[in-house]
């Protein structure tokens, strides 16, 4: 695999695996918030950003939804750049969690952690994907160019 195949993200995604990574990443980071696990911010900041970097591949959350969990359920493809927007903003809510934390901040770290435990939950459980909203509003209001992501056309008329 050349150096630009270990680090691009796929398009289009199965939303089933991408539902069943969320589903961890909200037992996570509720871990996280309502039992004060803290060290499990550092895994939840690496898969973030391992999932930004090269999709599934670097994840061990994301390789066990798209090889194991994944393939035993319907595959829903769905555009790749909103789910990838996405991992961007947990990877930056995580990392910054984890900045907050070791800085001696528990209370901005957990407030952080919350905000991803709430959008994961919600596209774990209702496919509602908040960093795909974001997206489509980006893309309507043109601060996104369509050749970002061609596919997505209107995407308020489909589900992220």
């Amino acid at each position: 695999m050349s150096f630009r195949g270990a680090f691009s993200f796929p398009n289009p995604v199965n939303e089933t695996a991408a539902r069943i990574v969320a589903a961890g990443a909200a037992v996570m980071a509720w871990s996280i918030v309502m039992f004060d696990v803290r060290w499990l911010v550092v895994p939840l900041a690496y898969g973030f950003v391992a999932r930004v970097l090269a999709g599934p591949r670097m994840s061990p959350l994301g390789l066990f939804a798209t090889r194991v969990a994944a393939p035993r359920l319907p595959a829903r493809p769905v555009p790749g750049p909103p789910k990838r927007f996405a991992q961007g903003i947990g990877a930056t809510l995580s990392v910054s969690a984890l900045v907050a934390l070791a800085a001696g901040h528990p209370g901005a770290g957990t407030l952080l952690v919350a905000a991803i435990a709430v959008a994961a939950t919600l596209e774990a459980a209702f496919a509602l994907c908040l960093g795909c909203r974001i997206f489509a509003l980006l893309m309507r209001a043109r601060l996104l160019p369509e050749r970002v992501c061609e596919a997505c056309g209107d995407l308020g008329l489909q589900r992220t």
